[in-house]
């Protein structure tokens, strides 16, 4: 591996251990705090578990950091990544449980103004429901389960020693579970915008099973966060442990329940699958704040057993730097992409033209887009999705008609050349795949949506599954084949 690849990965890892440094507190402050658990113990605990989540249920909050802002250059990653571990390590050196996930987010929102990108509001609208949901639903759950556990301590009236050992015993399984839940929440926050960039390559460990880029992403981050919870963690831990809220060893345990149920259900893909298998509304997959989790899960506590020994004031330090961190990020992100831009003379973003051709037009017709927006918009082009949001806002478009816009005219220019399949495209791609794109040879497309058309066409493995929700894996598997396809024939 190219070694500015590695050191442009190199901010993603600081993050990665700015995150751990940071969120060890949400997990176990209040078991360290009331003294049930020793550091090094929650430590050990919250890095296996972490890297665990990371790998294995990673992917679904990925998706929403990286419709977000499409990051599409290493060195603009290695920017944003930077821009956002400088608001969360400003933030942790303050003692402060700060928000990744706002630092990440005004770090991309700060490489889409630089690069004269349209921000995904809908997306952007997404994870802000998330971090008002999130806190409120923490609190929720903190005050049935203190209820619960109330009630069921009064019947069973343990003799204090086996409460003792219960309640350590349930912290270290709670605890795990909410690192479990961080690394898979999260982790998109380390390294999600890297992904449409990533350098590396898919491979089989000894024919058992697949390893993605993007897992071989996470593995990374999520060994990153492991560093920052051993090395730098135990200011927060003590914040979050007694700063906010004195709490008894068994209400301890109630606030990091409700923090991991919290965590888990905006990450959990299975979770998601089933809710739509039986016709209920999902929950959207969207990376939410840990330390506003666990502050509403504090809090809930504390409405139960009396609003009147919260300290306010550390309550309000807190909010400040949650308000603070994504413009210090945006800010730092763009100040960042100039830098590395103008003195380095790195490319930080792939500049993206649009151009209203005949087929995107009939596309958006069929999509059913006014008529005299397209008779006015056929045939011309701009130089940034920015430009064309501007061009067309005295229109009154929805903005999802704004996004299908950008998204019919965006030129991507391929030329199928299948002698340029190797041996990793052959073993990704099915029988039936391959001989689509061996019937496309020599075929140009302005597009990588009419490529795609294109393929469906030619083969029932090409096609999307009808359903977003349970077919998501088979079409993000999907889109990765069309995306490595795209590079391999893309036209200068």
């Amino acid at each position: 591996m190219d070694i500015v690849v590695i050191i442009f990965l190199t901010s993603g890892l600081f993050l990665g251990w700015a995150l751990g440094a940071n969120h060890l507190g949400n997990i176990f402050g209040t078991a360290v705090g009331t003294r049930m658990i020793r550091f090094s113990t929650a430590a050990a605990i919250c890095s296996v578990f972490v890297i665990l989540g990371a790998v294995f249920s990673g992917g679904g909050t990925s998706e929403t950091i990286g419709k977000l802002g499409p990051v599409n250059t290493l060195a603009g990653a290695f920017m944003v990544a930077l821009a956002a571990a400088i608001a969360v390590w400003i933030m942790t050196r303050a003692a402060l449980p700060v928000s990744t996930t706002h630092a990440i987010v005004g770090a991309i929102v700060g490489w889409n103004v630089f690069s004269a990108t349209w921000t995904d509001i809908d997306s952007l609208i997404k994870i802000m429901i998330g971090w008002i949901l999130g806190p409120i639903l923490a609190a929720v759950f903190a005050i049935a389960l203190f209820y619960l556990t109330a009630r069921l301590l009064r019947i069973v009236k343990p003799h204090m020693l086996f409460l003792d050992a219960y309640t350590r015993l349930g912290l270290i399984l709670a605890g795990a579970f909410g690192a479990y839940s961080l690394g898979a929440n999260n982790i998109a926050n380390v390294v999600g915008v890297f992904i449409p960039a990533s350098p590396f390559v898919e491979f089989q460990v000894a024919g058992l099973f697949t390893v993605s880029p993007a897992q071989q992403l996470f593995l990374l981050g999520g060994i990153a966060i492991a560093v920052g919870v051993y090395t730098y963690s135990a200011k927060v831990v003590h914040t979050i442990g007694q700063g906010l809220y004195t709490l008894s060893p068994v209400s301890a345990w109630v606030v990091v329940m409700a923090h991991s149920l919290v965590l888990f259900l905006f990450a959990s893909e299975g979770l998601e699958r089933l809710l739509a298998h039986v016709g209920l509304p999902t929950i959207p997959l969207v990376p939410i704040s840990s330390s506003e989790v666990i502050v509403g899960a504090v809090l809930g506590v504390a409405m139960v057993k009396g609003r009147h020994h919260i300290r306010w004031g550390m309550l309000g330090r807190i909010g400040v730097g949650w308000a603070m961190t994504p413009a210090l990020a945006g800010i730092a992100c763009f100040v960042g992409l100039f830098v590395l831009q103008n003195v380095f003379n790195q490319v930080v973003y792939d500049s993206a033209r649009y151009q209203f051709t005949p087929a995107a037009i009939e596309r958006l017709a069929h999509a059913g887009l006014p008529r005299a927006v397209l008779d006015r918009l056929n045939g011309q082009s701009f130089y940034s999705s920015a430009q064309l949001e501007s061009d067309v806002a005295s229109s009154a478009l929805a903005r999802r008609d704004i996004a299908q816009l950008i998204e019919a005219a965006r030129l991507d220019p391929v030329k199928v050349q299948p002698l340029r399949l190797g041996p990793k495209e052959y073993a990704r791609l099915t029988a039936g795949q391959i001989h689509a794109v061996y019937k496309l040879a020599g075929q140009s497309f302005p597009h990588r949506w009419l490529f795609a058309e294109a393929l469906a066409r030619e083969s029932a493995d090409w096609r999307p599954g009808p359903d977003p929700v349970l077919d998501k894996a088979r079409n993000r598997a999907l889109r990765d084949h069309i995306d490595t396809l795209a590079r391999l024939f893309r036209e200068n």
